[in-house]
């Protein structure tokens, strides 16, 4: 697959992962619909993408609503008069053990990235159809089994896993792809935030690790997923060995997991 005048949405583009996704596909030549719901980050994103690509545009909606999906699809397609592609790359993260979580957390987490994946998908699936086009849906490690302190954030991205293997067998005689990327530990942006427990938005701490992925890897990866039509693409060595593992032998994840829930807990901060 070429990217060249392909017009391919990236939800959650003003910054960080989406982003530098976008980025990459207009360096490849793609026409570039950018998304979010902060207009003064969209409008800054959307000055920088058009000096790579002029054909970039932004639509400002909140696409865990079933009109803000609606509208970047119908928007996008009115504009264009095609759709080649769809990232859904909308998703926050959470923080804090089952037993402290507020109830209405949950919610909140499978909005953002469930409902914020799954309507765009809806309604664009339609236009997919025309172009034998690609849906891509940005995972997570977490979405490969439940892990301490992530617990919604982890019934979410597995949600997404089960909406792609659907979406592979009932749109297969359409030529429609669909694709997860499964995400390791990336780089942040500045005051990126997760929820906590308590419902309360907690600012993560920058991640110096060398061992950290770069948005560019995540970018160059999904670019991947949809150029040879993937199923999953994994990241990081660790990330391949633990879906292994998990598929076969999941109480030797658990024990190994419980001898290192230290390295957990730090690492949720």
């Amino acid at each position: 697959m070429s990217f060249a005048n392909k017009v391919i949405i990236v939800t959650g583009s003003n910054r960080g992962i989406g982003k530098a996704i976008a980025f990459e596909l207009a360096k490849q030549g793609a026409w570039v619909v950018l998304n979010g719901r902060n207009e003064t980050r969209l409008m800054a994103a959307l000055n920088e993408i058009q000096g790579q690509c002029p054909k970039t545009i932004a639509i400002p909606a909140d696409v865990s609503t079933k009109e803000g999906a609606n509208t970047l699809i119908e928007d996008t397609y009115s504009h264009f008069g095609r759709i080649d592609g769809l990232v859904n790359n909308v998703g926050l993260s959470s923080r804090g053990t089952i037993a402290e979580l507020s109830p209405e957390v949950i919610g909140q987490i499978f909005e953002s990235n469930v409902y914020g994946a799954i309507f765009p998908t809806i309604y664009a699936l339609p236009y997919l159809r025309k172009t034998q086009g690609s849906v891509v849906f940005i995972s997570s490690l977490a979405g490969i089994r439940g892990l301490p302190g992530l617990g919604p954030y982890c019934a979410a991205k597995m949600a997404l896993r089960a909406f792609v293997e659907s979406i592979r067998i009932e749109e297969k005689k359409h030529k429609v792809h669909a694709g997860i990327v499964l995400v390791g530990k990336t780089e942040i942006v500045e005051n990126k935030e997760a929820i906590g427990a308590d419902g309360n938005f907690v600012v993560l701490k920058p991640r110096k690790d060398k061992k950290i992925q770069s948005m560019e890897q995540v970018a160059k990866a999904t670019l991947k997923s949809m150029r040879k039509r993937k199923y999953i693409i994994t990241l990081t060595p660790l990330g391949k060995v633990n879906l292994f593992l998990q598929a076969r032998i999941p109480l030797l994840v658990e024990k190994l997991i419980l001898k290192n829930i230290h390295k957990f807990e730090e690492g949720n901060q």
